[in-house]
């Protein structure tokens, strides 16, 4: 096979399982000749895609869900589900285990900025509850290391982070307390490819999903210790504490899909939350965003 090119929009603790496949092998023994490629944000792994710099790039079903809805002709195309609940995690100053989210109306919110995904979630999760996110008293153009600390010196109330942030808010006396991935089933990360990269390159990606579908199995057994080692080289300047920590609490809170298998029902709740906050004006198809039969082909015994 000829040598396939893979882009990650950044470097996050919540893609481990890609990382993961990487450090044990798992590419190798589908004989793929895999070359990672880092696109510095979701929009530019996006427009290297279409631009023909890289097969398949890893990011949120969220991009063909947003840009068919904009354009009937966009040809991307989600498939193999990795991670299938939110990463993103309300961090404040002390415990707070009374908190709900009904109390974000009282406090100083940091929102994150880098990317939108979250932020559309909890949205939707506060309309739901019949919250109007107009209420909230938010901070929405500075990233997550400076509302952590923004949060330990007291400038904001809680904010919005993924690990390792959440980690060090901790170090500094904060505490989680709210995991949005516990909203249930969200379509968090997946590969995307255009429809043509998925034909022409087929038997490649079907090796892809087969080397993520090991992946995911071992990291359903696996400690956290021992998947913290294999992603190391990923994060050489990242805590060993941190590291595992995060992990761990990722594997707590089911953050990763069982199989590459993507569930309708992540995709229903995402849509949804996106329809509610205008993010989009209506949901595009299933079927014309997430590509089954691939993945199907690929596990079949």
């Amino acid at each position: 096979m000829r040598p396939i090119t893979l882009l990650e929009p950044f470097r996050a603790l919540f893609y481990a399982p890609f990382y993961v496949a990487e450090a044990r092998g798992a590419f190798a023994r589908q004989g793929l000749d895999l070359r990672l490629v880092t696109a510095g944000t979701p929009t530019a792994a996006a427009e290297k895609l279409l631009a023909g710099e890289a097969d398949l790039a890893w990011s949120g079903p969220m991009r063909p869900m947003l840009m068919r809805s904009q354009d009937p002709a966009c040809t991307l195309k989600s498939f193999c589900a990795v991670v299938m609940r939110d990463p993103f995690l309300l961090v404040g100053r002390g415990e707070r285990p009374d908190f709900q989210l009904q109390d974000l109306a009282r406090l100083r919110l940091g929102l994150v900025s880098e990317v939108p995904t979250p932020v559309w979630c909890l949205m939707g999760d506060l309309l739901r509850l019949g919250i109007n996110p107009a209420w909230l008293a938010t901070v929405t153009d500075r990233g997550m290391a400076e509302n952590a600390a923004a949060v330990v010196a007291g400038g904001l109330d809680v904010a919005q982070l993924f690990e390792p942030f959440a980690c060090q808010a901790e170090d500094a006396g904060c505490a989680v307390w709210h995991a949005q991935a516990s909203r249930g089933l969200t379509a968090y990360t997946a590969f995307y490819a255009t429809e043509a990269g998925l034909a022409a390159r087929r038997p490649e990606l079907q090796g892809m999903v087969r080397a993520m579908a090991e992946a995911l199995a071992f990291m359903r057994g696996a400690a956290a210790p021992e998947i913290a080692a294999a992603i190391a080289p990923r994060f050489p300047d990242m805590p060993e504490a941190h590291r595992i920590r995060a992990i761990a609490r990722y594997q707590a809170l089911d953050l990763w899909s069982p199989d590459p298998r993507f569930p309708r029902a992540a995709f229903d709740r995402l849509g949804a939350a996106m329809l509610a906050c205008g993010a989009i004006t209506h949901v595009p198809p299933f079927e014309d965003c997430v590509e089954e039969a691939l993945v199907e082909e690929a596990l079949a015994p």
